[in-house]
């Protein structure tokens, strides 16, 4: 592993003057939160800092602070706090179930928001030294070789799904960003920050090098919100969503009056199915309308030559977790 130069950042700005000073001298510069992805890399040798700028020292940018307007949240937020927060699990159960689905205790314990959004693919051809367009090569070698957990929307040229459990959660929630970079703030749509590799097969997001994402800030609830998250593993611990539903429903009585169902697992960015949440306004769900939205969730998907079981595991999975809002719902009434 290559030696670099730890500093603590005093606040955002400190850490900003930091990370600017080091590069204009030549130096290579990496954050660090909770920095479980960001070691990895390292150990993996795609990631080679110089120097390691750590925002864990800075105060504040782990608060929830929760109003009349909505949730302000900061980006150095551990998952496993974030998951156990009592205002988030009432009122945004969607991100605090997806907190609690990522990997194991030990790395929710650490592992932070901004990072868990902001962490890099874990294809096995860019984690294990293949020089794909992620690793700043010209090819992605995936459609002609190992591509069962790879993307079934979105895909091309590179064909990497998102790794990460709560953007799903954060663009279902009608999300905004807060990023802080050399340039001041600027408040960015979750929706919107998030990158096809048809716009840009090298990065996975907006945030320019110097930038950094130290808050998300997510609207108030309607009156009858209901929202949870659900995904499949190929196993229980430590591993990423095969597939996975971000669903945030609105409803006036036994009516759904909105619906955002957003993918994972499934596309180089969180995969929102707006056809499929066109079905269920206006109605009351039933089984079978649950299974149509299944269908046409997955209406749009091109999966390669080994990965077409996700097409079927993903409509699965938007009816089971709409059946069991249904079922939870009637408990209720």
């Amino acid at each position: 592993m290559k030696a670099f130069l730890n500093a603590n950042a005093s606040d955002l700005r400190n850490a900003i003057l930091l990370a600017g000073e080091a590069r204009r001298q030549g130096r290579t510069v990496s954050f660090a939160g909770g920095g479980s992805d960001l070691l990895q890399l390292v150990k993996d040798g795609i990631a080679r800092p110089d120097l390691l700028v750590s925002l864990r020292s800075i105060e504040g940018l782990a608060e929830v602070v929760t109003n009349a307007e909505g949730a302000r949240i900061g980006g150095m937020i551990t998952l496993s706090a974030l998951s156990r927060h009592p205002e988030i699990r009432a009122r945004y159960p969607v991100l605090a179930e997806a907190a609690e689905s990522v990997a194991t205790p030990q790395i929710r314990n650490v592992g932070t928001l901004a990072g868990n959004v902001c962490q890099r693919p874990w294809c096995w051809y860019y984690r294990n030294g293949f020089p794909c367009f992620k690793a700043g090569g010209a090819r992605c070698f995936s459609p002609a070789g190992e591509n069962q957990l790879h993307a079934i929307f979105g895909g091309g040229p590179s064909f990497i799904v998102h790794p990460s459990d709560l953007a799903p959660a954060l663009v279902a929630l009608g999300a905004t960003f807060r990023v802080v970079g050399p340039d001041g703030e600027r408040e960015i749509p979750a929706e919107q920050f998030f990158v096809l590799p048809a716009d840009d097969p090298a990065h996975e997001n907006v945030l320019g090098e110097e930038e950094v994402l130290a808050e998300v800030l997510l609207p108030p609830p309607a009156a009858a919100t209901t929202s949870t998250y659900q995904k499949v593993m190929d196993r229980e611990a430590w591993t990423h969503a095969v597939a996975a539903v971000a669903l945030v429903l609105e409803r006036e009585g036994d009516l759904v009056t909105g619906a955002r169902i957003v993918l994972g697992g499934v596309a180089p960015i969180p995969w929102r199915v707006p056809d499929a949440e066109a079905l269920l306004v206006g109605q009351r769900i039933t089984p079978e309308l649950a299974r149509r939205v299944g269908e046409v969730a997955v209406a749009g998907a091109r999966p390669l030559s080994k990965n077409a079981y996700k097409v079927r595991l993903t409509s699965g999975l938007v009816e089971r977790t709409l059946t069991d809002v249904m079922d939870r719902l009637s408990l209720v009434s």
